[in-house]
């Protein structure tokens, strides 16, 4: 299985942050299939690439430690692919994803940190 993780920590609201990653995940061609106030979960759409590389994310939003202006979130990307090449479809959703956050114009970047498990 595959398995990309990365912690943000965002200049936003927590009451901001999980409207906006929503519309970031659907303008990301992902279907948002769960959420909670500390919590989504979006898939990529079947049908053109095989069932075992559909990557599946999920957003973990830390509440606890969230302030009015900063926001701790940890991404979890992963499919049932296993990572025999380092530039698998897994890893390359990722990257994808990790960008469109590093960047996006709802919130600023304060510290992001990846990792491949």
């Amino acid at each position: 299985m595959a398995r990309y993780t990365c912690s943000f920590l965002l200049s936003v609201s927590i009451k901001n942050l999980q409207p906006s990653l929503i519309e970031l995940l659907h303008s990301s061609g992902l279907d948002v299939q769960y959420y909670t106030p500390d919590y989504v979960m979006a898939r990529e759409f079947p049908g053109s690439i095989p069932f075992s590389k559909l990557v599946t994310v999920e957003a973990l939003i830390d509440n606890t430690t969230a302030t009015e202006s900063e926001t701790r979130m940890t991404l979890v990307i992963k499919n049932e692919e296993l990572p025999l090449q380092l530039d698998n479809h897994c890893r390359q959703v990722f990257d994808y994803i990790k960008q469109e956050i590093e960047h996006s114009r709802y919130w600023n970047l304060i510290e992001s940190l990846a990792s491949s498990i």
